[in-house]
């Protein structure tokens, strides 16, 4: 299957429109954007057959990065050129960091015994979500004793050597592992995916990512701006395997660091379920409520273009090669290996500091396993169970 490099091309006006209104109504996480991208711009509006979105879907599975913003961007880079995917990635974005922006500006305004407890109902929320998320992942990504043992080396790895020091060790290993440990899966056939991306800006846009992300760590003491986007920066290249996986890597960046304190960080991602588009987006939050400046709008603006701007700088530089690089069995065992070691880091996360900040008491435990039975069992939408989790826990403190 070929992506026609002469297929209609479409205006990006009509990609932000297109995706403004995924924007708006995409709840529910990357597998269900996917979902979503799919009925809307494959079914209703043709931009792409089945056959090369499915291809498009595997490339930015395999790489690291908020797999459904990749899609989109290149999506958008499909129908309507640069343009078209930059109209594509801020319709679909903007939307979600806007309502967390207000939210972080409104955080302090929740005082008292009502404004708490909605605090650490959010926080409880997010016990809910990352269990589900670690459930999901493991069942996926860990199907065997030799990527479950993956899992559990990288726990013990990031429990060892704390920050983003470990979990980088532990991806890598994990990829090493999968070399020896998880060969012999079934390699992709078939399928050419072709976009109007030439290998010269493929090779320039990888040595772009490489070059960040040396220099960036180098200059970070030169301002406290640059050492913003260099954090960020670094987080979005080493989410593999989903954007929960996002979680730990902000974590180490900005709460050890005193930039962030732990209750906002975990407030904020509880309200980080109950807006649409990316979860990525609650990088903006943590851009917003940040103590040193820049802090506000900029700080947020900063926060939001560094932690997406890898992934798609990978995503450009692999588009050309993708189909080549795919069909060597080597590639796809490191990546089982790397992908069972976020499961692993995921799973660290949930115990700290995820379950260590929000269950106090046996009630936070109920509220906790009754949101994590509502996503997974009677399929909820996030979203509401934000909502119910957040009252429950509002009232509860009222008491």
């Amino acid at each position: 299957m070929t992506v026609d490099e002469n297929a209609h091309r479409g205006t990006a006006g009509e990609v932000f429109r297109a995706f403004l209104k995924l924007g708006v109504t995409s709840f529910g996480g990357p597998i269900a954007h996917l979902g979503y991208f799919r009925d809307e711009l494959v079914i209703r509006r043709k931009w792409i057959d089945e056959e090369g979105y499915a291809d498009l879907v595997a490339l930015c599975q395999f790489l690291p990065g908020p797999a459904s913003s990749q899609v989109g961007f290149a999506l958008g880079l499909l129908r309507g050129g640069p343009l078209g995917a930059l109209a594509a990635w801020s319709a679909f974005t903007l939307p979600s960091a806007a309502l967390l922006v207000l939210f972080a500006f409104g955080a302090t305004a929740f005082a008292g015994p009502a404004g708490a407890g909605l605090l650490h109902g959010l926080k409880v929320v997010a016990v809910a979500v990352v269990a589900q998320a670690v459930w999901g992942m493991a069942r996926t990504l860990t199907p065997d004793r030799e990527r479950a043992s993956i899992a559990l080396a990288a726990v013990l790895i990031v429990i060892f050597a704390a920050g983003s020091i470990g979990q980088i060790a532990a991806i890598v290993a994990g990829g090493v592992a999968g070399l020896w440990l998880c060969k012999g899966g079934t390699v992709p056939t078939g399928g050419h995916l072709r976009f109007r991306v030439s290998k010269s800006v493929g090779v320039a846009a990888l040595a772009l990512f490489f070059v960040l992300l040396v220099m960036l760590p180098i200059l970070a003491g030169t301002s406290q701006g640059v050492a913003l986007f260099d954090s960020f920066f670094r987080a979005g290249s080493l989410v593999f395997g989903g954007g929960h996986v996002v979680l730990p890597l902000l974590q180490a960046e900005v709460v050890p660091s005193g930039w962030v304190g732990d209750n906002a960080f975990l407030a904020g991602y509880g309200a980080a379920q109950a807006v649409p588009g990316p979860l990525f987006t609650f990088a903006a939050y943590l851009g917003t409520v940040m103590g040193p400046q820049p802090n506000g709008v900029a700080g947020a603006a900063i926060a939001l273009v560094a932690i997406f701007l890898p992934g798609f700088l990978l995503l450009i530089g692999a588009l050309p090669f993708w189909d080549m690089f795919r069909m060597r069995p080597v590639a796809q065992a490191a990546m089982r290996g790397a992908n069972a070691a976020v499961v692993g880091i995921l799973g660290a996360a949930l115990y700290s500091p995820v379950w260590t900040s929000a269950v106090l008491a046996p009630r936070d435990f109920a509220l906790a396993l009754a949101g994590f039975l509502l996503l997974t069992v009677w399929k909820t939408p996030p979203w509401i169970v934000v909502v119910l989790l957040a009252a429950t826990a509002t009232a509860l403190s009222l008491i």
